[in-house]
């Protein structure tokens, strides 16, 4: 990223950001409440308007990007609403979808990469339970596995420890680390480092005082 604005329509929020992010990396991005980190985010991810400079995904300007089952996404504070009856497996498993054709059957790799996901975060004997049974935090543990289902090779967190016990945090620092260690990308939003400090490799700061797109 080289110059990068965002907003929405005309109205800017974040500008002159320049970030680069390397495999292997774990990046955190921080900064007072408006500060833009979640549009920061979200411009990357399409979701909100490039109004300068130039963002690109894996050397791809990102108006031309198309691969985007090598990149995964925890939105800020999204736990699962309450009456959806899907379990935990099924959650997870759809973070397949995106590396499977149209033609193509969910099968002995996809399953082992839901297994791993789920160990990977700690709920491996929770998989036939409804999500709606789960804590806030389970859930948020849920929903990372289902991101990491997908083996991104580009992971995007926003505010993932949020309302998350301090296990909870320490099992999401240990995942990440892991992660990085395949040589994947992280950035992740965070007001507070709390365990994540031992396993991120660099952090960014955010001075402005934007509004979130």
């Amino acid at each position: 990223m080289r110059g990068g604005g965002f907003g929405h329509g005309r109205d800017a929020v974040l500008t002159g950001v320049d970030l680069t992010v390397r495999p292997g990396e774990v990046v955190a991005v921080r900064g007072p409440n408006g500060a833009g980190k979640s549009t920061l985010v979200r411009g990357v991810l399409g979701l909100c308007d490039v109004q300068a400079g130039e963002v690109r995904l894996f050397d791809v300007p990102r108006a031309r990007f198309r691969d985007w089952h090598r990149v995964g996404y925890v939105p800020q504070r999204h736990t699962v609403a309450g009456g959806v009856p899907v379990t935990v497996r099924e959650l997870v498993s759809s973070g397949r979808l995106s590396r499977l054709r149209a033609w193509q059957r969910f099968g002995e790799v996809d399953r082992c990469a839901v297994d791993c996901a789920l160990e990977g975060v700690g709920l491996a004997g929770f998989d036939r339970r409804l999500l709606t049974e789960l804590s806030g935090g389970q859930q948020r543990r849920a929903l990372l596995a289902r991101a990491l289902a997908g083996d991104p090779e580009l992971l995007l967190l926003d505010e993932p420890t949020a309302g998350v016990d301090a296990a909870s945090q320490r099992v999401l620092a240990a995942t990440l680390a892991g992660l990085a260690e395949t040589g994947a990308a992280v950035v992740v939003v965070v007001h507070e480092l709390g365990p994540l400090a031992e396993v991120v490799t660099r952090t960014v700061t955010l001075p402005g005082m934007g509004a979130p797109c």
